[in-house]
C-alpha cells in the first residue's frame, strides 16, 4: 500500500480540488477589497478635486445655507415692500376709481393684513429654558432635552389664542401674519415665510388688551405650557405695549397649492 504522501492529488504539487476551492474564494475576496478601496479613493478625489474637503470653505453647512437664504429673503421682502408702496402711490394718484371703491379696497387690504395697523397691543415672549435646568417642583422627572425648548405647538397655541381673543392683527418677530401664514419650527429655530429666527420669540397682537390676556389664560394648550414654565423654567412673559403700529405684510399673496372658492 502506497504512503498517503505519495497518493495522487495529495502531494505538494498535487491538484487537490478541495484545496483549490478553499484558496479561490480568499483570492477573490482580496481582489474585491482592493477594487472597492480603489473606487473609494477615486470617488474621494473626484469629489474634492484635489482639495482638502474638511477645510474647503465652499462646502457650507446646512445651517449656513439656511441663514444665507433667510437673509436673502429678508432683502427681497424689503425690496418688494418698497416697490409695492411705489405702485400704490402711483395708483392712488390717478386710478380712475371712485371714493367708495377706494374705501372698499382699503378695508379689504386692512383685513388682509397688507396695510399697517395701529392700536393698543400685547406682546408675548417665549424663550428656551436654561440648558442646565432641573425640576423645580417635587414629583416631576428631571428634564429631557425636549422639555427645555420652545416647540411649534407652543407658538401656534399663542397665535391661536390671540386670534380667539379678538386680535385685529398679529406680528411674529418682525413679520405680519396673514391668513396663509404658517408658523413652523425646525429643531430649535422658527421658519416663518421663508425666514429663520432663533429664540426668544416675540408675538405682538393689536386688540383689546384685557380680552387678549384672558384668551391666553383660558387656552388649554398654554395652560400645559405653563406647567413647563413653572417646573423647568421655560420663558414666558406677557406685556402691555400701549399703542403700537404693526407693519403690513410685504410678501407675495399668490396661492400655490389652493384656489379661492368662487
Amino acid at each position: 500500500m502506497s504512503n498517503s504522501a505519495d497518493s495522487p492529488g495529495t502531494g505538494a504539487t498535487g491538484s487537490n480540488p478541495a484545496r483549490r476551492l478553499r484558496v479561490r474564494p480568499v483570492r477573490m475576496l482580496t481582489a474585491a477589497v482592493f477594487a472597492l478601496a480603489g473606487l473609494i479613493f477615486f470617488t474621494s478625489f473626484d469629489t474634492a478635486k484635489g482639495t482638502d474637503i474638511r477645510q474647503d470653505g465652499s462646502l457650507l453647512k446646512l445651517s449656513d445655507l439656511i441663514q444665507q437664504r433667510s437673509r436673502k429673503n429678508k432683502e427681497l421682502d424689503e425690496s418688494n415692500a418698497t416697490l409695492r408702496g411705489g405702485v400704490e402711490s402711483l395708483a392712488e394718484s390717478d386710478d380712475g376709481s371712485t371714493k367708495a371703491e377706494d374705501e372698499k379696497l382699503g378695508g379689504l387690504e386692512k383685513r388682509a393684513g397688507t396695510r399697517k395697523l395701529s392700536g393698543k397691543a400685547v406682546t408675548v415672549t417665549l424663550n428656551d429654558a436654561p440648558p442646565n435646568a432641573t425640576a423645580k417642583l417635587p414629583g416631576y422627572p428631571e428634564p429631557q432635552p425636549d422639555y427645555l425648548v420652545i416647540h411649534q405647538q407652543d407658538l401656534q397655541a399663542v397665535v391661536n389664542a390671540l386670534w380667539q381673543g379678538g386680535a385685529q392683527g398679529i406680528k411674529v418677530m418682525d413679520q405680519r401674519l396673514i391668513s396663509t401664514s404658517a408658523v413652523r419650527c425646525v429643531g430649535n429655530t422658527l421658519i416663518l415665510q421663508g425666514r429663520v429666527y432663533s429664540p426668544p420669540y416675540k408675538i405682538t397682537a393689536v386688540g383689546d388688551p384685557d380680552r387678549l390676556k384672558q384668551a391666553l389664560a383660558d387656552s388649554k394648550a398654554i395652560q400645559t405650557y405653563m406647567v413647563y414654565v413653572n417646573v423647568y423654567g421655560l420663558g414666558w412673559k406677557v406685556t402691555d405695549d400701549g399703542t403700537v403700529t404693526l407693519p403690513g405684510y410685504s410678501g407675495t399673496v399668490d396661492l400655490h397649492y389652493a384656489k379661492p372658492v368662487e
